[in-house]
């Protein structure tokens, strides 16, 4: 537990002082918002700045800070390391700067900033690749949510009755003003999710279990460790608890309800923070767990289940169930929303209009469909469909860490632009990784999958270094 504790102070400690000096590095200043100035009803619109935190955190607190941490878990006292280094460093930063160059730049989305800085080309395929990525999100996350609900109602109500339920939320969700169901009920959800932290946290310190220090070791626990390798499987598995490409997608839809740009630290980097700790608390919930009954079981949701009843009891297990269902269907919800203003800022169409939000939402919705139908009849759907969105949605991250970079240079910001450049090297070095290794990948042997992701890495840094002697005059 002391190991435990340590993360949990760090993560805290972390967004008072890495976040602080982020904040200095962006340099918010009083300029009115987007909300302000382009308000029009629908997705440009001020909330208070608790509603936006409480939104914003459940927007990216999907399916990831819990059942990924509770599969990263079975990789050691390194998932607590990467969850903490990862959210202070990466993920939170990540997050933060994106969120404020969208308000920076009047509530763009994510592919016109990251084509701001990185080109014309680069802006083309990041608006085709995010917006695969959001319906992807959607199908991954009408599953999981539905499958748990079933558990909690009689038969009659079954796992399809719940999809149907819940992707009708979704489009009412996708297509209503964000004031209408977004912001009204999200607080509720945060509430529940904020209550199963808390009480899962609670009852570590209460029943204390044995968990796993740093100093015993940061060797591979998996049971098939020989297959998943720490690097890059783990950085992959624990993805919305560290750092994810998702979260730079819904960022720009509190940056259309902010105020004030002072508002972006606790908004953003807050949030992401947020995010860590409860990824911290699941891994170390589902470390007890793995070893009190072994590492066989794989499914999360019967791990959360299990936990959940067992420390909280009956009432606060459904509870804290709720919070777990809260948390997917509040991202796959507004991932549709961020689709759809994607599509529209590239089109040029105002959303004001329902007609035009019908216009990009039926298409959408109709591949949303078509992959949750090949999920549900083939066994082996959901875990493909999952791996996929897992690995896109770190490869969104490597693009977006790039851009800001770059803004970070263009803007004269001294050498600050290490702060977000180490973590896209990195992060590039896991992606690389992943893709030549994976099955769903290239499927090449660790000896030939390494040599290839470095090079890639070097590839990247090296172009990159030449562009900031050149953009710069100077030596680096």
């Amino acid at each position: 537990m002391i190991t435990f504790t340590l993360c949990l102070l760090a993560l805290i400690t972390g967004y008072f002082l890495y976040g602080r000096f982020v904040e200095r590095v962006f340099a918010p200043d009083d300029r009115s918002t987007p909300a302000l100035t382009k308000a029009d009803g629908v997705d440009y619109m001020p909330l208070p700045t608790w509603k936006i935190f409480m939104i914003q955190f459940l927007n990216i607190a999907g399916l990831g800070p819990i059942f990924g941490a509770i599969m990263g878990a079975k990789f050691g006292t390194a998932s607590y390391l990467w969850i903490v280094l990862g959210s202070i460093f990466a993920g939170a930063v990540h997050d933060y700067l994106a969120g404020m160059l969208s308000v920076r730049h009047g509530g763009e989305s994510l592919p016109e900033i990251i084509g701001r800085y990185l080109g014309l080309t680069a802006k083309q395929v990041m608006r085709g690749f995010t917006v695969v990525l959001m319906i992807l999100v959607g199908a991954v996350f009408v599953a999981g949510p539905a499958g748990l609900l079933a558990k909690l109602t009689p038969e009659s109500l079954d796992t399809t009755f719940w999809i149907i339920v819940v992707f009708a939320y979704y489009i009412l969700a996708t297509l209503l003003p964000i004031d209408k169901i977004i912001g009204k009920i999200y607080p509720l959800f945060a509430v529940a999710l904020l209550f199963m932290a808390v009480g899962i946290l609670a009852m570590l310190y209460v029943n204390h279990p044995a968990l796993p220090e740093v100093w015993d070791g940061l060797q591979n626990t998996h049971p098939n460790a020989d297959l998943l390798p720490i690097f890059p499987i783990m950085f992959v598995s624990i993805a919305c608890g560290a750092i994810s490409g998702f979260h730079a997608t819904q960022s720009p839809l509190m940056a259309r309800c902010m105020t004030s740009e002072r508002h972006g630290r606790p908004v953003f980097y807050g949030a992401m923070i947020t995010e860590g700790i409860v990824a911290l608390i699941w891994a170390a919930a589902a470390t007890y767990f793995f070893h009190r009954n072994g590492m066989e079981e794989t499914n999360a949701a019967v791990i959360v289940d299990a936990i959940t009843k067992d420390w909280l009891g009956t009432v606060g297990g459904i509870l804290a169930v709720l919070g777990v269902i809260a948390a997917p269907v509040t991202s796959g919800d507004t991932a549709f929303r961020s689709a759809r203003l994607i599509v529209a800022d590239f089109l040029g169409m105002e959303q004001k209009s329902i007609r035009h939000r019908l216009y990009i939402c039926v298409p959408m919705f109709l591949v949303a469909i078509g992959l949750l139908l090949y999920s549900l009849r083939d066994k082996d759907g959901f875990d493909m469909i999952w791996r996929y969105f897992a690995w896109a949605n770190q490869t969104l991250s490597v693009f977006t860490l790039w851009a800001i970079t770059v803004y970070l240079v263009r803007e004269k910001k001294g050498h600050y632009y290490y702060v977000t450049y180490f973590p896209a090297l990195f992060m590039t070095a896991v992606c690389a990784t992943y893709i030549c290794i994976s099955p769903e990948g290239l499927g090449f042997e660790n000896g030939i999958a390494l040599p290839v992701a470095l090079s890639s890495v070097a590839i990247a840094a090296f172009w990159f270094n030449i562009w900031y002697f050149r953009t710069t005059k100077k030596l680096w």
